[in-house]
């Protein structure tokens, strides 16, 4: 009896090492992660003048200050900045999600007229574009240059998540749209009150993906924008962020040590820029794996 519960023991202690292993492993990587992340924070509550003198890593605040904060929320350039972006986000997102589920519910539907050779250049797009310059070009001959539009309208389906939001659509039996249809229901109803209600995390994917994917582009607006006032806030920042800019200098030189004040001013910024789209993540976490894998079951 004692050999035999001797050998369970081992058995347990041999199948818990894997999962000990890989949970240590994964602190470390979370760690590693996180710790640029809480390094901004600590740097942004920071005594400039402490944080200047500080040696070493970053474990918390060197000394404690809200003065980089109240520099930030009090400059309109990032109120302005925010406002900019908000506005590409809204209708951006009304971009997206609604042309991207139009077009994924007709690359489901079967005996749709030239579905492959549409399903062929949407694949192209993938691995071909017209570059920059082309690019460029039919932006200004649309009139959109140095328009917000210019960040909305170029950008306004991804292939990638089109070919997600298709996969996820195919797993949805075609029993149901066949009884929509005869009810008298036509292909808007069958978007409207059947895939969509039914796609729920995939969608909530799509939004986070196109969410961030506006919060964080700054190059578009590089190229597009003329006009500061249109500037969205990740420009805003690179602006500032730049050696020697003249805007960042505005901010502190009011201050007797506006040198070791830049940095705890940037990190604010990067703190304040980021915080408002990693609050969404708790929310649409909970949709992101079954939106993720469910979708890519079936092709």
């Amino acid at each position: 009896m004692k050999e035999i519960k001797q050998t369970s023991r081992k058995q347990k202690w041999s199948s818990w090492i894997p999962d000990i292993i890989m949970a240590v492993v994964l602190l470390i990587v979370a760690i590693i992660m996180l710790y640029p992340l809480l390094y901004e924070i600590f740097v942004s509550f920071s005594d400039s003048l402490q944080f200047v003198l500080h040696r070493g890593i970053l474990l918390k605040p060197a000394g404690f200050s809200t003065l980089a904060y109240s520099i930030v929320l009090n400059a309109e350039e990032i109120w302005t900045g925010f406002k900019n972006t908000l506005f590409v986000e809204f209708f951006g997102l009304i971009f997206n999600l609604t042309l991207t589920s139009f077009g994924a519910y007709f690359l489901t539907r079967k005996n749709v007229l030239w579905k492959k050779p549409i399903n062929i250049m949407i694949i192209v797009t993938m691995y071909f574009s017209g570059g920059l310059i082309p690019t460029y070009l039919a932006v200004r001959n649309y009139g959109l240059n140095n328009t917000m539009w210019a960040l909305i309208i170029p950008s306004a389906m991804s292939t990638y998540n089109l070919i997600l939001l298709r996969s996820y659509f195919s797993t949805i039996p075609d029993s149901l749209a066949e009884s929509v249809m005869m009810d008298g229901g036509g292909h808007f109803t069958i978007l409207l009150r059947i895939f969509i209600p039914l796609s729920k995390p995939g969608m909530m994917v799509m939004l986070l993906y196109y969410a961030v994917g506006h919060w964080n582009s700054w190059f578009s607006a590089h190229i597009y924008l003329r006009d500061v006032t249109k500037a969205p806030l990740q420009l805003v920042l690179r602006n500032m962020f730049e050696e020697g800019s003249t805007s960042l200098l505005r901010l502190v030189n009011n201050y007797s040590n506006f040198d070791s004040l830049q940095e705890t001013v940037k990190a604010a910024m990067m703190v304040v820029s980021t915080l408002p789209i990693l609050c969404l993540y708790p929310f649409l976490q909970k949709y992101f794996e079954g939106g993720m894998m469910i979708g890519s079951l079936k092709e």
